[in-house]
């Protein structure tokens, strides 16, 4: 009994010795990870120059990005961009640091691509522009599906071209220079097109400045068309424009004026004979319907597959016909 008591007492005094030298097991305060939405925010802004770029990207809004920011800042007491009138630029330290913020981006982005292609082998998510979603893609979507019937393909519409390591898409399809890691599906040709009706008034292109010209807001294909076809012509083709080319497509249909036409576009009706090329005069856009991929889904047996039967598709309008 004394001998016990005297281990006890010796367990006690050599506890408290340890306590009083710092090495009795503790849990250690671990600094925390910051927030995900920060980091993420940090690096598409650093990679992309921009603070409203970043935000396009991510989905959220310009403001949502610089919180983000100024907390990730306000959690390490350093700045990682220096504000301008005209922008933002990374500080020494954020130029440090952001390279590998990317890597690791980009194997995240690599890992989720890999998860999402094993969870669902046949999906194909394609993301084009509205335009070429409407006009060019939608109409074709029955016979892709059919001639895929193993493919499930999804469309998503942007205005502009994505990072494909930063987003859930497989296929890009959008206006485009060619290139050797592209896939040139149609090289874009200009043509006024109008109502049957309407180009009766029409013997040549000076004729334009007597009726409205219809266009898209964004594009300025009037100009290049007017500057290759009439070069010597007075007459600037004006008239309203749309934020939706389909819109201005369905003005034309509808014979409210002359269309400035994507060849690729607009072809279908030109078949069926509800709009016509009243002068026959195509130029080049200088841009093709472009689609391309990352290098990893090369060996994607479906998206291959959709690549494929776009070119097929593709190879239904022949280049230059009015």
């Amino acid at each position: 009994m004394a001998a016990a008591l005297a281990a006890n007492q010796f367990s006690t005094i050599q506890g408290s010795e340890n306590l009083s030298l710092g090495i009795m097991p503790v849990s250690p305060p671990f600094s925390r990870m910051p927030s995900l939405n920060a980091l993420r925010a940090f690096e598409a802004a650093a990679r992309l120059g921009s603070f409203r770029q970043a935000a396009d990207e991510l989905m959220v809004t310009p403001g949502a990005v610089t919180a983000q920011i100024k907390a990730l800042e306000a959690d390490y007491g350093a700045t990682l961009f220096e504000r301008r009138a005209h922008g933002v630029r990374l500080t020494p330290l954020g130029q440090r640091v952001a390279p590998g913020f990317i890597a690791a981006f980009d194997a995240l982005g690599h890992a989720v691509r890999e998860l999402r292609r094993h969870a669902a082998p046949r999906r194909v998510h394609v993301v084009t522009s509205p335009a070429l979603a409407q006009l060019w893609l939608a109409p074709r979507l029955p016979a892709l599906r059919a001639a895929l019937a193993q493919v499930d393909i999804s469309v998503t519409a942007l205005e502009d071209p994505p990072d494909l390591k930063r987003t859930p898409f497989d296929l890009c399809l959008f206006y485009a220079r060619p290139g050797p890691d592209r896939i040139n599906l149609w090289d874009e040709m200009l043509l006024p097109v109008c109502t049957p009706a309407l180009a009766e008034g029409l013997a040549e292109p000076a004729d334009l400045g007597r009726v409205i010209c219809i266009s898209d807001v964004v594009w300025q294909d009037w100009k290049i068309w007017a500057k290759a076809a009439m070069p010597d012509s007075a007459v600037v083709p004006t008239g309203p424009g749309f934020s939706l080319y389909a819109v201005a497509v369905q003005q034309a249909l509808a014979g409210a004026g002359v269309l400035m036409g994507r060849q690729s576009l607009v072809q279908g009706h030109l078949d069926s004979g509800t709009l016509v090329a009243p002068f026959g005069r195509p130029v080049p856009l200088g841009l093709s319907v472009t689609a391309w991929m990352l290098p990893e889904s090369r060996n994607d047996r479906a998206v291959i597959a959709v690549a494929d039967a776009l070119r097929d598709a593709a190879g239904g309008v022949s280049a230059g016909r009015p």
